[in-house]
C-alpha cells in the first residue's frame, strides 16, 4: 500500500506490518506525518492500554493535552516498527504536528524504524545487531 512519494505499508519481518522507503530518502527528510483521530490525552491513555493488550499501540502524544490515535483514522505511518538502531526519529512541530524525520540516508526498499522511546519491557523484536531485547530506553 503506497502511502506517499517516499514509502508504502507492507508485511514486515520485525512484527506484522512495515513501512519501507521506495525511493533513497536523504538524511533529515520529513518522510511521513502520523497521522490519526486527535484525542485528549485521558482517552488516549484509555486507548493505549486497550491497543497493549492487542499486542501494538498506536496512540502518540501530541502535547501535554492530547494524544493522536494512528489506529483510528491513521494513514500508515503507525505501521512503523520500533528498533534499537532506527534510521528515522519522531519531531514533534510545533505540539500540533509529528512528523517522521530520517536520521540518515535510507535506502530504497529499507524498513523505516524509530525508537519509540517507551519504558517498557516488552520483547523487542528488531533483530538489529545492537538489538537491546526490550523495548525500554532505560537499561
Amino acid at each position: 500500500m503506497k502511502l506517499n512519494e517516499y514509502c508504502e505499508a507492507k508485511p514486515s519481518k520485525i512484527h506484522g506490518w512495515g513501512v519501507f522507503a521506495t525511493k533513497d530518502i536523504p538524511k533529515e527528510t520529513d518522510i511521513i506525518q502520523y497521522k490519526g483521530k486527535v484525542v485528549s490525552t485521558k482517552e488516549g491513555t484509555k486507548r493505549s492500554n486497550a491497543q497493549d493488550k492487542q499486542g501494538a499501540v498506536y496512540v502518540f502524544t501530541l502535547n501535554n493535552k492530547q494524544d493522536v490515535d494512528g489506529a483510528d483514522s491513521g494513514n500508515g505511518a503507525q505501521f512503523i516498527n520500533y528498533s534499537c538502531s532506527p534510521n528515522s526519529e519522531s519531531i514533534n512541530y510545533d505540539e500540533e504536528e509529528i512528523w517522521i524525520r530520517a536520521m540518515k540516508k535510507i535506502k530504497k526498499g529499507e524498513e523505516l524504524s524509530y525508537d519509540y522511546g517507551f519504558d517498557d519491557e516488552n520483547s523487542c523484536m528488531c533483530g538489529s545487531k545492537n538489538c537491546r531485547g526490550k523495548l525500554s530506553t532505560n537499561h
